[in-house]
């Protein structure tokens, strides 16, 4: 990140020293402010700060604004603030930043609880308290997200209504949700346990976040294995580049009108995704002919289906998904690949991947068809219902598409004969892959895979071609 501009400084400069005016009361006049709750809640803060993946700074913050005035609740920010971990640059003037933010959110959140009664809460005053915590928590998050969009206007050159749209939304929901924790802190704070029974609604937090957060990163990584590997098919047949997504896209059109839910949906959007996977085994000069097939080079283009099931068979979270891969080209009267299977024998997953690849392949431009009008790709989908298509998937895909209406692929163009960096291609397989985020693909198979794509690239002799037929 380059230098801030002038007016970003000039913000957070502001920002700073609105803080310290709103600090000052504490500092001239210290015995109206209890110091030990106040180190006691920032120390707190500051150790949550330095655990990883511990997203606890929120119920201090707000439990501060209850249990303090707000010259004093502003303080709690500050030493979480200064000592968070993995800041961007420049480091210093973001922790900075982020101290004035969180100091004046949480004075203002202060100054609102305040204005509904008495500050202390007992366990009897408990219900009576929640609306007012509710509104501070609304108001805290408020400010921050105010002070957010003001960030945006003047360090990024952002609209207002772009700046101040987005962060809101964003910030009320885990204020709401932290709201009524906190104030369970503060009220076990004034109770006879004290501070440290306040301070223990925090372990089961911790814990929950945790499992919160491996749960993010796990799907985060499933996502990111299926992204690399689409890119891998792609950069193989620059043809159907976008055709995998709409598969997948397609293929949660129909199984949501199934009723199709959690996990078996997410599964049936990575069989409709990865459905053309196996192509990375096939060459490429294959791939990109002009042409008509010969009847080899088509034997060779029907084994697609099971290298894509051999290759997802180590990716654990693909289970479900290998039975689509393997026989989304199977056909109900039998005469489909790889195995001739019929009707009930065919996965139900296989047969919904299958209504929506063909939906895919009719609607979009390839180089050996022109993109079909999605009414006449439906009259081909009805028309072979039955014999091809189960008819249930196809009413289903009929029936999502009245009501969300589809949008086509383009096609991409694609360079010939031109000599190919194979450590380029590797790093766009992986190119969206997060740093952070572990895949399920080992570093070498990407490699190997930049590797024959190169290759054969580099040696195809010619014009080469693309396709002659649907594959």
């Amino acid at each position: 990140m380059g230098p801030l501009p002038a007016a970003a400084r000039a913000y957070i400069a502001c920002a700073v020293l609105a803080a310290a005016l709103c600090a000052a009361p504490a500092v001239r006049d210290p015995s109206a402010v209890p110091w030990s709750s106040v180190v006691l809640l920032a120390a707190a803060g500051a150790a949550c700060e330095l655990l990883p993946r511990c997203r606890l700074a929120l119920p201090l913050l707000l439990a501060g604004a209850f249990l303090l005035p707000p010259q004093a609740a502003g303080l709690v920010a500050v030493p979480g603030a200064l000592a968070a971990r993995d800041v961007r640059p420049p480091a210093r003037v973001r922790r900075l930043w982020h101290a004035a933010q969180y100091a004046l959110a949480t004075g203002a959140a202060s100054f609102a609880y305040g204005l509904a009664g008495p500050r202390l809460v007992t366990a009897p005053g408990f219900p009576a308290a929640l609306l007012p915590a509710l509104a501070a928590a609304l108001v805290l998050a408020a400010v921050v997200a105010a002070l957010d969009g003001g960030a945006l206007v003047t360090a990024e050159g952002r609209s207002p209504r772009t700046a101040w749209r987005t962060p809101l939304p964003e910030a009320l929901l885990p204020a709401l949700l932290y709201g009524p924790t906190a104030l369970l802190m503060a009220v076990l704070w004034h109770s006879p346990y004290g501070p440290p029974a306040a301070l223990l609604v925090l372990l089961p937090m911790a814990l929950s976040s945790w499992v919160l957060d491996r749960c993010h990163r796990e799907r985060a990584a499933h996502r990111a294995t299926v992204r690399a590997l689409v890119q891998a098919v792609d950069l193989k047949d620059r043809y159907t580049r976008g055709h995998s997504e709409r598969v997948g896209r397609a293929a949660v059109l129909i199984a949501r009108e199934l009723g199709f839910t959690g996990a078996r949906l997410e599964s049936l959007r990575f069989a409709g995704t990865l459905h053309d996977i196996g192509k990375l085994g096939v060459p490429t000069r294959v791939l990109r002919k002009d042409g008509p097939l010969t009847p080899e080079e088509r034997r060779v283009i029907e084994l697609h289906p099971e290298y894509g099931h051999e290759m997802v068979r180590g990716i654990g979270f693909l289970d479900e998904a290998r039975a689509a891969i393997l026989h989304h080209h199977e056909r109900l009267d039998g005469t489909g690949y790889p195995h001739g299977l019929k009707g009930h024998q065919i996965p139900e997953a296989a047969r919904v991947v299958s209504v929506a690849d063909a939906f895919d392949a009719m609607t979009s431009t390839r180089s050996y068809s022109r993109a079909r009008p999605v009414p006449a790709a439906l009259a081909e989908l009805r028309r072979c219902a039955g014999s091809h298509f189960d008819p249930r998937m196809v009413a289903a895909l009929c029936r999502a598409l009245d009501r969300h209406g589809w949008r086509t692929g383009s096609p991409v163009p694609v360079r010939r004969n031109v000599p190919v960096d194979q450590r380029s291609i590797t790093a766009e397989i992986t190119a969206e892959i997060p740093a952070d985020v572990p895949v399920e693909i080992p570093a070498e198979i990407t490699a190997d895979i930049g590797t024959e794509i190169s290759a054969e690239i580099t040696a195809a002799p010619g014009p080469a071609p693309s396709a002659g037929g649907p594959r």
